[in-house]
């Protein structure tokens, strides 16, 4: 009995080890789509500025707001910027992809503008202090 005990810890053991140490996979955001990319060209974003601010917590929080008007005539019920924050040699040290428009604060119709905030309370120290390159990222259609 107590071999098999024995036996079963041990084949139990190894399965376990070999579970945990497998690569995990895990999925990002989708890609854009071809019909999304498509689009891209009638949204536009306007009023673009950046700030730092003073949290309650007293932690220097960076703020980036502005518009994004739809041009076109499909309303949207998503869209996602990728946020690039390069250091001083340009080279890319922080991409963050954030939501300007969502579903749940009503989307965006054909011809309508809205604004966004976006707060960024941890920026690597190496980043250059200016206003990141900003790239819609993903768009989806109601």
């Amino acid at each position: 009995m107590r071999r098999i005990a024995a036996v079963l810890i041990v084949v139990f053991g190894g399965a376990a080890y070999w579970y945990l140490s497998q690569p995990k996979v895990v999925a990002g955001p989708a890609p854009i789509t071809a019909e999304a990319k498509a689009y891209v060209r009638n949204l536009q974003l306007a009023g673009v500025e950046m700030k730092a601010i003073e949290s309650f917590a007293s932690q220097r929080v960076v703020e980036i707001t502005g518009q994004i008007t739809n041009n076109g005539a499909r309303r949207l019920r998503l869209v996602e910027l990728n946020c690039v924050f390069a250091d001083p040699y340009g080279q890319p040290v922080w991409r963050e992809r954030v939501a300007i428009v969502r579903a749940s604060k009503g989307g965006l119709a054909a011809g309508e503008t809205k604004s966004f905030r976006l707060p960024f309370d941890s920026l690597p120290p190496g980043w250059n202090q200016a206003l990141p390159q900003l790239v819609i990222a993903g768009i989806e259609f109601e």
